[in-house]
């Protein structure tokens, strides 16, 4: 689980936060997010659905109910005032922010051509580390489907996940 120090710093340096949000509201707090100026994230996966009479191409959050934000902490409530915005993710009264190398690599390998989509929060598993590729230095949990390496990674903060094709040999056991 990330960990954040308070320090004096910790009130003015931009850290990447989660922001909690309504159900299906995430690209609406995007939106809102981006033209106040605020950075985000929300990372997206495409999706064929079957409607009654057509099939509909659909992009969807692949952290459903959640979209990451890089503000300062003493800014937080330009991001919590927005009125599909639940909350911050906090352990007692603060948000804790998320690393700065684990949201460049989750940002790198999800902005990338991977074939990423939603996958269930594993706990169990084997724990491997990407050794290179553009996920390289995230640990996460590989598993085989259909004759495929699949990496399983693992947002603590959140208890989401997002599976990726991975080839075994941009892995290594994590230790």
């Amino acid at each position: 689980m990330p960990t954040h120090e308070l320090t004096n710093d910790s009130f003015s340096v931009r850290r990447w936060y989660v922001a909690q949000t309504c159900a299906r509201h995430e690209k609406r707090v995007a939106e809102q997010l981006e033209s106040r100026n605020i950075e985000q994230f929300l990372p997206l996966y495409e999706t064929v659905s079957r409607w009654k009479d057509r099939r509909v191409r659909l992009q969807l959050p692949i952290f459903a109910g959640y979209i990451f934000v890089r503000v300062p902490l003493r800014e937080r409530l330009r991001v919590l005032e927005l009125p599909s915005v639940v909350k911050l993710i906090a352990f007692g009264q603060l948000p804790v922010a998320l690393p700065d190398d684990e949201m460049d690599a989750l940002r790198n390998g999800l902005t990338s051509q991977l074939r990423a989509e939603p996958h269930p929060y594993l706990t169990a598993g084997r724990r491997v580390r990407m050794k290179s590729g553009p996920l390289a230095g995230l640990a996460g949990i590989i598993l085989r489907k259909k004759g495929c390496f699949r990496f399983v990674l693992s947002v603590e903060l959140i208890q989401r996940s997002v599976i990726v094709d991975a080839d075994v040999a941009d892995i290594e056991p994590a230790n």
